[in-house]
Parts: C-alpha cells; sequence; structure tokens
C-alpha cells in the first residue's frame, strides 16, 4: 500500500459549488485506490471501485461469501473471484473457516483482515484530545487523552505530537506503510478565544509535515456519525437520527448512509456541562464527567433532573425533523456511561412509542475513533 496525496473535506457544506451540501458518509474517496495510478473511466478504475464496494459490503456485515457479494453487486462469479483474490494478495480480506453442513460444497466466508490496514484518529474536544491508533476493524489498539494542545510556547504541544509517532512506532516495520492516514475531527468553536480557523490550518500542517503522514479533516460530530457508521451499533442501518452527547448535545440526519449537516452550527446546552454545572451549585466533584473511563459517581437525583429537559430536547429535535422525514431508528452515541445512555434511550422510546432508540457501542472516545475511520473510507471504501 502506497502513500498519497492526502484528501480533504470542506471545512463547510456551502464550500461545495456555493450551496449546502449533505457530508458524504465518511471522508470523500479518491477516484482510485492509493495503489493506483490511472484515471479516466478505463478498466483500471472500473476495477478499483469494484474492489471498493466490496470492501464496503465487507464492513457491513462481519462475514459474506463470493455468492452473496455478487447476488448483492450485481458482478459475475468470475469477476467476484478475481476481485477477492486480488484483495487477499493485498492482505485486506481474509478467509474464515468453510461453513459444511450445507447443500453443495462449503462455502468459505470472508472478512476484513484485522492486520490489513491501520489508521490514526485525532479528536479536539471541549477540553481534551484524544489519540486513537485502530486496525481495519475498529478495534483499538492505542488510546491516549491529553488536554488540548495549543501553539503557545510552554503548552503540551510537543507531547501531542509526541503521542501520535508513538502511536505509529506501535506498529511493527513491516506493517509501518499499512497506515492508511491520520483523521483529524475538530469542532466548530473551542474555547479560550484563539483563532479557530488559523490553529486548525496549523495543527494539520504541522503533523503532515513533522510526520509525514497524510491528514483527513472533518467536523468532530460528523466523524462520531461516520464511525458509529463504520464501526458500532449503526453499521447496518440506512437511514435514522444520531445524537451524540458530548459537552453539548448535537444530532445528525442520516439518510441512505448520507450524513446531512446545515449550515447553522446547531448544538443544544442540554449536555455534560449542564450536568456540570448543576452539581457544582451543590458542591459535588465533577472531574469524573469528563473522564473516558465510562464510570460515573453515584449522584443521585441529579441525574434525573438533568435528563428531563436533555430528553424533550431530543423529542423537539424529532418532531422537527418529523415534518419532512420519517425517523423510526435514533442512535446516540457519547463517552458518558453506557448506562445512562441506555436509560436516556429507554426514557426517549417511552415519549416516542413509535422510535427504536439505541446507545453507540463506541467506548472511551467515539469522535477519536470516527476521525480514523476517515482515512479507511477514502482510500477503500464506496462512499
Amino acid at each position: 500500500m502506497q502513500r498519497g496525496t492526502a484528501a480533504r473535506y470542506p471545512q463547510d457544506p456551502k464550500d461545495v459549488g456555493g450551496q449546502c451540501m449533505p457530508d458524504m458518509r465518511f471522508a470523500p474517496p479518491n477516484p482510485l485506490r492509493i495503489a493506483d495510478r490511472s484515471s479516466g473511466l478505463n478498466a483500471v478504475s472500473v476495477r478499483s471501485h469494484n474492489e471498493r464496494l466490496v470492501l464496503s459490503l465487507l464492513l457491513q456485515k462481519s462475514a459474506t461469501t463470493r455468492l452473496e457479494i455478487g447476488e448483492q453487486t450485481g458482478l459475475s462469479a468470475q469477476t467476484v473471484s478475481v476481485l477477492v483474490r486480488s484483495l487477499e494478495q493485498e492482505g485486506l480480506v481474509a478467509k474464515g473457516e468453510a461453513q459444511k453442513g450445507r447443500v453443495g460444497p462449503p462455502t468459505v466466508p470472508l472478512t476484513l483482515n484485522p492486520e490489513g490496514a491501520f489508521s490514526i484518529g485525532i479528536s479536539v474536544g471541549n477540553r481534551h484530545t484524544d489519540i486513537v491508533l485502530i486496525d481495519f476493524v475498529g478495534k483499538i489498539r492505542f488510546h491516549k487523552t491529553l488536554p488540548n494542545p495549543q501553539l503557545a510556547h510552554g503548552s503540551n504541544h510537543s507531547d501531542f505530537l509526541e503521542t501520535i509517532a508513538r502511536a505509529v512506532k506501535l506498529l511493527p516495520d513491516a506493517e509501518r506503510d499499512r497506515l492508511a492516514g491520520v483523521g483529524l475531527a475538530l469542532p466548530r468553536h473551542l474555547s479560550g478565544g484563539m483563532d479557530d480557523e488559523a490553529y486548525f490550518e496549523a495543527l494539520q500542517a504541522e503533523i503532515e509535515e513533522q510526520l509525514g503522514i497524510a491528514v483527513f479533516v472533518q467536523n468532530d460530530i460528523t466523524a462520531a456519525a461516520s464511525g458509529e457508521s463504520m464501526f458500532g451499533a449503526a453499521k447496518t442501518q440506512s437511514d435514522y437520527m444520531f445524537f451524540y452527547l458530548g459537552a453539548n448535545l448535537h444530532g445528525r440526519l442520516i439518510l441512505n448512509h448520507q450524513i446531512y449537516n446545515g449550515n447553522s452550527t446547531v448544538s443544544f446546552d442540554v449536555g455534560i456541562s449542564a450536568l456540570e454545572r448543576k452539581l457544582i451549585r451543590q458542591g459535588k466533584e465533577v472531574e469524573a464527567l469528563w473522564d473516558r473511563v465510562g464510570v460515573w459517581p453515584d449522584y443521585g437525583e441529579v441525574i434525573s433532573e438533568w435528563k428531563e429537559p436533555l430528553i424533550d430536547q431530543m423529542n423537539d429535535s424529532l418532531n422537527a425533523i418529523s415534518q419532512f422525514v420519517e425517523i423510526e431508528t435514533v442512535f446516540l452515541s457519547s463517552y458518558a456511561p453506557e448506562r445512562v445512555c441506555q436509560e436516556i434511550c429507554r426514557k426517549l422510546e417511552a415519549a416516542n412509542p413509535n422510535i427504536r432508540a439505541s446507545a453507540g457501542n463506541i467506548a472511551g472516545s467515539p469522535k477519536a475513533v470516527g476521525a480514523a475511520s476517515l482515512p479507511f473510507s477514502s482510500r477503500f471504501m464506496v462512499s
């Protein structure tokens, strides 16, 4: 696998043709897989698209067969065999054990090879930055949380770059060229009064220059939705409402795997920051709220009081969208404890009997894992 030129998202939907356009499912794919060097709609580019299509199907299902790939894509059995053989040789696809006991010859399931590719994800949050290294099936191989880096002298900026380099060094030398890139998930705004745009551009350029790794950029909430769709609870779904519970509550509408994000930077102050203020007024310890370990102290009735306006806001968002689109499925992603997210989902279902709400299953840092999905999708998947 060879490195190529970094692909980047527009920082605002208006950047695309001057119109409000939907974000693509993940990072925008290159026209060809990285190993290809042709251009135009020739045999090479068609084959590359078909290979991406096979990898995308394997991503959505834990295992599938050549027969199922042919049925879902319309490709001939011979074409599927050629594509799968090529992907196996590149180490991106692996064979499972033959399944016997059926009529006809045993079927051999195909899966993505976890060692086939790796990616680094970086999420700059309200207070902390998360850095993860994941394999080709989304398993976290390394996770580190740091205070947000700043360009100012004396900050932890050098520690931030060293942590990324340490994640790269976790890969054996023989697998270093299987690093697809770095995904950078950025918020619309940061606290602290800094020039966010200049800071983010400098951060991206510095990672690329000092580490020599291609960087793919996306809004942090959209990245979280991408990660849940690619590796998490939403991977089998195509249409749903996605909520992210962080310092504030954020939402994204997903239709036919497309993540829609309007021009406005809408967020709702009913998230973890609102809970923090309630706890501070009662003199309770609040630092655990921002930990990534998924455990909160017993805060008693304060949690119940906090959940009411949160669920009301989720209901309002669903009611507004239902005027245009019928939503039956909701996913709630967060680094908050799974138990808390599940309780919120149960209360949301009770208030909306026609929807099914589920907590995301990417623990620790959904936004960082979502960021790490960007190089994979850009280089290997069909958007």
